[in-house]
């Protein structure tokens, strides 16, 4: 399930059970290093855009949702090394940056707020003499959890409204399906699952949703999904270097 990618032990965020717990910065995200996409939103795609694939995965047309493409074969992120450092400049997604927090919708009929905060215990930046607190001696927040607490929650609007995003593109049958096939010292690498906005279909809107996608700023972000494109060719590149020095 693409939401808890990388959380190996995710539990839920307790005041008495993590009260002495600190966060230590950890230069490495390593954790990522497997992960050849990640989940996007829509607010993301002209920032991404510039450096990263954008495209729409799912079995079908009614469950794909925007990602951002970070290698080209399974288990392989071409964006991270082998110490776990993020190619230089390149754009990060928030769904990693998020991590090792996470909010987490709670069942129906739980009493307070929809979501709960999650973390994971097996992030190796936890512990409980270095880094920041978690919870002040009060038992408070402290600013370091406020802020990613904050992040969390600026991260689910985007969320919400990436959801409302796809659901004008099925609207319209906007997207079409797209295998991308390479080719590679004679043998193919083929990608299947993917969506892309079909262009034509776009131009055929009529003027009042037109209209409607340029001020509610879908426009936008249908032309950065399609310049992104051809970010592909920059991730065969990436490839091409990690194997020609034997990775």
């Amino acid at each position: 399930m693409a939401e808890v990618l990388f959380y190996e032990r995710p539990v839920p965020l307790n005041r008495t059970q993590h009260k002495d717990l600190r966060l230590k910065g950890i230069p490495s995200l390593k954790f990522a290093a497997a992960a050849h996409s990640v989940p996007l939103t829509g607010a993301e795609f002209p920032i991404a855009a510039r450096d990263l694939p954008i495209l729409f995965a799912g079995q079908s047309v009614e469950d794909a949702g925007p990602m951002a493409l970070l290698g080209l074969r399974q288990n392989e992120n071409l964006l991270v090394d082998e110490n776990g450092q993020w190619a230089t400049n390149i754009y990060v997604p928030a769904f990693v940056r998020r991590y090792p927090f996470i909010l987490a919708e709670k069942p129906a009929g739980t009493e307070g707020d929809d979501f709960t905060v999650f973390l994971d215990e097996a992030y190796e930046g936890f512990g409980s003499d270095e880094g920041d607190r978690l919870f002040k001696e009060d038992g408070s927040d402290s600013e370091m959890l406020t802020n990613a607490v904050g992040f969390l929650g600026e991260f689910q609007q985007h969320v919400t409204r990436t959801h409302w995003f796809m659901d004008q593109l099925r609207k319209h049958q906007l997207l079409e399906p797209r295998n991308i096939r390479l080719e590679k010292d004679g043998k193919s690498i083929n990608l299947n699952g993917l969506f892309v906005v079909n262009e034509e279909k776009l131009r055929q809107l009529d003027e009042k949703t037109a209209y409607e996608f340029l001020r509610e700023g879908v426009l936008g972000w249908i032309y950065a999904h399609l310049l992104s494109l051809p970010n592909i060719d920059r991730l065969a590149q990436r490839l091409d270097l990690r194997e020609s020095a034997g990775g």
